[in-house]
């Protein structure tokens, strides 16, 4: 059995390290491998066949791409459940497929003629798409699909039926098919009008079709027979994923990541990728790639970049101001947002008391010549952060990093801080980011587990049936994928290829457009609290050094309402709304309300 990879940690500073087969305190930090989200996605790739291929796509396929960064779930621990779930639909998809390949043997090929709904049926998915409400034309044509397929399969599984049960050889069923002499006069008349269903597919595909001669009694019970045990493995199949479901990625059961199978059965190739997941994800130095560089972050919300010029108040004494004693004044600030209220009677599970901040260096991984050669020490990465955080380069950029991870870290809120002084200017920008919950059909996992196993077998029966008839065109799309997998890890070259940055995010692929009201208003409460603290630690440390605060303020507010700042109105007139005024008085200031924003605010004084 392979050795366990090493699971990341927390750190020492929020609470003692757990061990995965500890119990964990209500109140204990939760490691990464072992969070409901990390958990959630990996359900999702035994529910979403084309997640789990997107997911193996990224992180094993194209083994030169440094993985995305991975916050608040375990990106190796999602692999190995997708290479798993793979495995599992790869050996039931070839039994599928040989089950239908032996049927079309001793059936006679009789058992093609059910392969024609199949198709119809998976190109009426197709055609109609994943989108909640497609266009028009699209749900016509599904639609259209859809039900020709069903009467087709309804009729052509009506003559195996009555062939079955009437006892009628595959000959004697042709012997009602009229036969002429040398005149061209019928010898005998076709008896199938007591088989509605053969007269139907005779006079829907003409008289001398093989179809319309019928399967007889023992060519129709081999093709009952077969699709039963189609039937049967796809229950078994059901069977097996919801048993994972209820036992390894049980919420008691998936804390234990030492006995988690999917570890158990990876090959030496996923055991070095996940090695190199393992280093990359949580890392605080970020390889990325041009056109995605918080790739992992989640969607962007409300970023903003504030320039104000530092001029000094001539009632203080100046001091040199530079990024890092900005930074220095305003994690205090931020820390302060984990402390409970003094008149808190019980413990406060608010969780801006887990709030994690930290510092990261954004690189890009252009030059970089081997994957594992991107320089994740600690020395080094401690090099570039002291040159980083005074310099305002294009490509390497430092961030001061605060995260707050709610909903047992299925909403992840992120703010990048970032301080930049230059000629007599400081610049503020502030990148907010958020990831929204986990889909819902990945958080009905266990709903969909449990009614399984504990539904009846006729309510089994009745959720199989209709799956049989595509069963084979989903078996055939499996094999196919994992045909063209196979080829590209052969041909691609991806292991001695060139390194590249994350292209896409797994835990972005598995989050649901948005989150619930209770979400929504958590992140804006994240948000607020760590935007302020920024904005007054930020006035704080031009005080402190001898500038004036007015100009910022004003700004501050500005972005805070939502607003557009305006540097200077001197001589101006203007207005903001559908029913704003403006005026110019004697002395020059331009006044303006406006029913959305009320008055513009003038610069307020230069104190702290």
């Amino acid at each position: 059995m392979p050795q366990q990879p090493h699971q990341p940690q927390p750190s020492e500073s929020s609470e003692p390290s757990q061990s995965p087969r500890a119990a964990t305190p209500p109140d204990a930090v939760t490691p990464p491998y072992a969070t409901e989200a990390t958990r959630l996605l990996c359900a999702g790739t035994y529910l979403d066949p084309l997640y789990r291929d997107r997911v193996i796509d990224e992180l094993y396929v194209n083994e030169q791409r440094i993985v995305a960064p991975s916050s608040g779930f375990d990106a190796a621990r999602v692999l190995a459940h997708a290479l798993r779930a793979r495995r599992l639909d790869l050996a039931w998809s070839g039994a599928i497929v040989g089950l239908w390949l032996l049927g079309l043997l001793i059936t006679d090929t009789w058992l093609i003629l059910f392969f024609v709904p199949s198709v119809m049926l998976a190109m009426a998915s197709r055609v109609r798409g994943r989108a909640e409400r497609p266009s028009l034309p699209r749900r016509w044509f599904a639609f259209y699909l859809r039900w020709w397929s069903r009467f087709f399969l309804l009729g052509v599984l009506a003559v195996t039926l009555t062939d079955a049960f009437s006892g009628r050889s595959a000959d004697s069923s042709s012997a009602g098919t009229p036969t002429y002499d040398s005149a061209g006069y019928p010898t005998q008349s076709a008896p199938s009008a007591g088989n509605p269903a053969l007269s139907f597919l005779r006079d829907y595909f003409g008289a001398n079709s093989s179809l319309g001669s019928g399967p007889g009694a023992l060519r129709a019970w081999l093709t009952i027979g077969v699709l039963v045990l189609v039937g049967v493995s796809i229950t078994v199949q059901r069977g097996q994923v919801t048993r994972a479901l209820g036992a390894e990625l049980s919420r008691k059961g998936f804390a234990d990541a030492v006995a988690d199978p999917a570890y158990r059965t990876g090959n030496a190739r996923s055991q070095r990728i996940a090695g190199r997941i393992r280093t990359e994800q949580h890392a605080p130095l970020i390889m990325y790639q041009e056109a995605h560089p918080f790739c992992g972050a989640g969607t962007a919300h409300d970023t903003w970049v504030l320039a104000v010029e530092l001029r000094p108040d001539g009632m203080k004494t100046q001091r040199p101001i530079g990024n890092r004693s900005v930074l220095e004044t305003i994690r205090p600030l931020l820390e302060q947002l984990r402390e409970s209220s003094e008149f808190a009677r019980h413990p406060v599970r608010d969780r801006l008391r887990r709030l994690e901040i930290d510092e990261c260096v954004f690189l890009p991984v252009e030059r970089l010549p081997r994957r594992e050669t991107a320089p994740y020490d600690d020395e080094v990465f401690a090099t570039h952060r002291e040159r980083a955080v005074e310099e305002g380069a294009e490509k390497r950029r430092h961030f001061l990093r605060v995260r707050v991870g709610g909903w047992d870290e299925e909403l992840v809120v992120t703010v990048f801080v970032r301080i930049h002084t230059q000629g007599r200017m400081l610049m503020l920008e502030i990148a907010p980011h958020v990831l929204h919950p986990v889909r819902e059909d990945f958080k009905d996992a266990d709903r969909v587990a449990h009614r399984f196993r504990h539904n009846n077998l006729l309510g089994k029966a009745a959720t199989t049936v209709p799956q049989v008839p595509r069963a084979i065109v989903t078996a055939i799309v499996t094999l196919s994928r994992t045909v063209a997998y196979g080829w590209r890890l052969l041909t691609g070259g991806y292991a001695g290829a060139l390194p590249e940055g994350p292209a896409l995010s797994v835990r972005e692929l598995g989050s649901a457009p948005s989150g619930s009201l209770f979400q929504e208003m958590d992140v804006d409460r994240y948000l607020r609290s760590v935007q302020d603290r920024i904005a007054h630690g930020v006035r704080i440390a031009l005080a402190e050094a001898g500038y004036q605060t007015g100009e910022f303020v004003q700004k501050i507010v500005n972005i805070s309402n939502g607003g557009v700042n305006i540097d200077s109105v001197e001589g101006s007139n203007f207005a903001i709304g559908d029913q704003a005024s403006a005026s110019t008085t004697t002395a020059g200031t331009t006044t303006a309300n406006a029913t959305t924003g009320g008055p513009v605010p003038q610069k307020g004084p230069d104190t702290p």
